[in-house]
């Protein structure tokens, strides 16, 4: 069995899940509350509401991406075409993501579009300055607060290059993208919300996606033992989508975010030794370890080229 094949006993995909449809409901409906309710009563309210529902909104799509809630990919992907974050097309969300999804791959510099390690070689070649903000940024603390920034930048410079060198099909998700972003910052601009303050809330949106994406995958010399699982019950791992069991989501990619705790707490034996026992007791332990002190080096510590 190779590390991308999904096991037998996994649960198949409902027709239409509704524990994923009300979560969406209410995403969009708490949004809308935290722009035109809470912002008149209090800015300081309202931008955390729609930074975590903004963050839901990524966790949610990250579902669609994977098969959720109908069986139709066109459906799922007009039912999470709003794009509260702004800044990442449905499509290349899904391209990239399903791209990282080819575990043998993880946490390469370049074949694995997800991975926050560098080649040796181009590391060696950044400036002092360049290497102490990306060693910042592999601090919890620096990945939620120079993260998003330095993400973003990456990302949409490298799609950007990409329409460039004339890749269609990044232009095409660019050009899908834009008017759908331009009708969420006009409905913004109606709300009694001010642009600096829903800038903010993504800011802090993003941040808190990063504490979910921080610790995902290790350097490890066999593909099994890169996937973590951080056995969270708390609201992160609600907000997350479950995705903290992440060697099960990883080991059953198409199941539902809402049966990935039944399948840990039925086989946790398995999984640990699956990833090699790469786990955290929770998001409060990966704070504890992490938010001052890196966690890896940003070299691939095993890159061989």
């Amino acid at each position: 069995m190779t590390d991308t094949t999904e096991e037998q006993g996994t649960p198949a995909i409902a027709a239409v899940e509704w524990p994923t449809l009300a979560v969406l409901a209410g995403c969009y409906a708490v949004w809308a509350a935290g722009l035109f309710v809470l912002a008149p009563l209090s800015l300081w309210l309202a931008v955390p509401v729609v930074a975590l529902t903004a963050a839901l909104h990524s966790s949610l799509t990250h579902e669609a991406i994977h098969g959720h809630p109908t069986g139709s990919p066109l459906l799922n992907a007009l039912l999470l075409a709003p794009p509260l974050t702004l800044f990442v097309p449905y499509l290349r969300f899904r391209d990239l993501h399903l791209a990282h999804h080819r575990d043998e791959f993880l946490t390469d510099p370049y074949d694995d579009p997800e991975t926050n390690y560098l080649d040796p070689a181009v590391w060696d070649r950044l400036s002092p300055a360049a290497q102490r903000l990306l060693r910042f940024n592999n601090t919890l603390a620096g990945r939620m607060l120079v993260g998003p920034a330095l993400g973003l930048w990456s990302f949409i410079g490298a799609d950007f290059r990409a329409i460039r060198a004339g890749d269609r099909a990044v232009a095409r998700a660019w050009a899908l993208h834009l008017p759908a972003a331009a009708l969420v910052l006009w409905w913004v601009t109606l709300s009694p919300m001010p642009l600096w303050a829903y800038a903010l809330a993504l800011q802090l949106g993003f941040g808190v996606l990063k504490v979910r994406t921080f610790l995902e995958h290790r350097a490890h010399e066999k593909a099994r033992g890169r996937t973590v699982v951080i056995e969270d019950r708390g609201p992160l791992a609600f907000l997350f989508l479950n995705n903290n069991l992440h060697v099960v989501h990883h080991m059953h990619p198409r199941v539902a975010w809402y049966r990935l705790p039944a399948l840990w707490r039925a086989r946790a034996d398995h999984y640990l030794a699956r990833n090699d026992g790469y786990r955290y007791a929770s998001y409060a332990e990966v704070f504890r370890r992490h938010f001052l002190r890196a966690k890896d080096p940003v070299p691939h510590p095993l890159w061989k080229g």
